[in-house]
């Protein structure tokens, strides 16, 4: 499709850090539309996936069998947990994808891929009439969400990065856990309203069902925002100089073995934080904790409205002091303050439990506003999609979409709801040893990387 940007907008912005005047009325114009197709198009995957989360003990009942103590809850985790499998192999195509034909087509039918996908788990039929052939369809649906998701997060932040003005590429690519929070944010919404207006059976029933059919017309507009846009200023540059490579996947493992390894490492504690303090809280203080499924949501709610505003000053904050700084920040507080925050959870009442869930939310945005720029720098623009798609869903295929299901296994093996606390920080101690190996880049300009 023929971009509608003025041809002078090819080179509006600018990937180089002697850039230092402000941009003109065109190049603010660019950025929005930038800023508007990634958020527009992360906020609609994720709110995809944190609906699932979110009704994960709902979901336990319409598609698997009556069972005792937490095994249709399990069985509804290992769903979420199995397909993360394939992100990998999605990382790996949408890295191919991106780095040879273009960051913007690779988003383009990610989105759709996604929004049908989750369109379909609302049309699934359930247990009660369709038996074990109800899990095997949401296992295959799970599976194409995975794939698709693989190559949203680092696509978006790559296309931010790519596209902002060189000291303030932070604070653009935390747009994306921005948008990410967003789309949980909408989809706790919905939660709270319906558990809290629909009866169990209606909840059950139909009601459930809701969430998911608004992937559609969301994932529609999404994709219509992105094919509007012309591809990054770093991309075409390596376009037109002939410097696309044919095998991104080869030349990463290759030359760039050092910083992918240090990257998923990195990434460890985006992984398990991001699921485990973000979805899978909910249904940690209604089955673990004993309280209502409205409750525990508005909690939910109110945390993630806060992530929202701290992700950004986070971002900011990484542009002036660095993404080593930050993300060192961020793993030495998971290590000292993770624990004891679970203990206020287990000891507190409601408002201690809300306040509690803002502090871990916090915590999270020193990680997750600066993540996205650090996995950006870490890889050159010729191997960056790949790079930033393969390291990131390596570790959340292994640890990410695990994370609810470890939680929920590891209190049910040590009988403590301080389990999953634990668990995030170790999570935090290895990622602090992979950032503290990293070079510091957000001073560097993208084609020195």
């Amino acid at each position: 499709m023929k971009s509608d940007l003025a041809p002078e907008d090819n080179d509006a912005v600018k990937t180089d850090a002697s850039a230092t005047t402000q941009p003109t009325l065109e190049q603010k114009r660019t950025l929005r539309r930038v800023v508007s197709a990634s958020f527009v198009g992360n906020f609609v995957e994720w709110f995809d996936y944190g609906v699932y989360g979110y009704f994960a003990t709902t979901i336990a009942i319409v598609f698997f069998p009556e069972s005792e103590d937490n095994l249709a809850l399990l069985s509804t985790f290992a769903v979420f947990a199995v397909s993360f499998v394939v992100r990998p192999i999605g990382g790996f195509v949408w890295g191919h994808i991106g780095d040879k034909i273009g960051r913007r087509s690779a988003l383009s039918i990610s989105i759709l891929i996604m929004s049908v996908s989750t369109f379909a788990i609302g049309l699934l039929p359930s247990f009660a009439v369709a038996g074990f052939l109800a899990p095997v369809l949401l296992l295959v649906v799970r599976l194409v969400q995975g794939f698709s998701a693989a190559g949203e997060y680092a696509g978006a932040s790559a296309f931010l990065v790519e596209y902002a003005p060189p000291r303030r590429r932070g604070l653009y690519a935390a747009v994306v856990p921005a948008s990410t929070a967003t789309g949980l944010l909408l989809g706790s919404v919905l939660a709270a309203v319906l558990s809290a207006t629909l009866s169990d059976g209606q909840l059950e029933s139909w009601g459930w069902r809701l969430p998911f059919f608004l992937a559609a017309p969301m994932g529609l507009i999404g994709r219509y925002i992105r094919t509007r846009l012309e591809d990054t200023p770093a991309f075409r540059e390596l376009a037109q100089q002939d410097e696309v490579i044919k095998a991104p996947v080869f030349a990463m493992f290759r030359d760039h073995w050092r910083p992918l390894l240090i990257s998923m490492c990195a990434v460890l504690l985006n992984a398990v934080g991001f699921y485990v303090v973000l979805t899978y809280m909910p249904t940690y203080l209604t089955t673990e904790l004993g309280y209502g499924a409205t409750e525990s949501f508005v909690a939910t709610t109110i945390a993630l409205v806060t992530y929202i505003g701290f992700i950004l000053l986070t971002g900011l904050a990484s542009d002036r002091f660095g993404r080593k700084r930050m993300l060192i920040i961020a793993s030495v507080t998971f290590i000292v303050l993770t624990v004891p925050a679970f203990m206020l959870l287990d000891a507190g009442g409601f408002t201690l439990v809300v306040l509690v869930e803002i502090g871990l939310g916090a915590m999270l945005t020193l990680n997750d506003g600066t993540l996205p720029s650090f996995l950006a720098e870490m890889f050159p623009t010729r191997i960056r999609y790949t790079g930033f798609a393969v390291s990131f869903n390596v570790s959340n295929a292994l640890f990410g979409g695990t994370a609810p299901f470890m939680a929920t296994l590891l209190i049910g093996l040590t009988d403590s709801h301080l389990a999953p606390g634990w668990y995030l920080m170790a999570a935090a101690a290895v990622c602090l040893c992979a950032v503290i190996c990293a070079k510091e880049t957000f001073h560097k300009p993208l084609r020195d990387v």
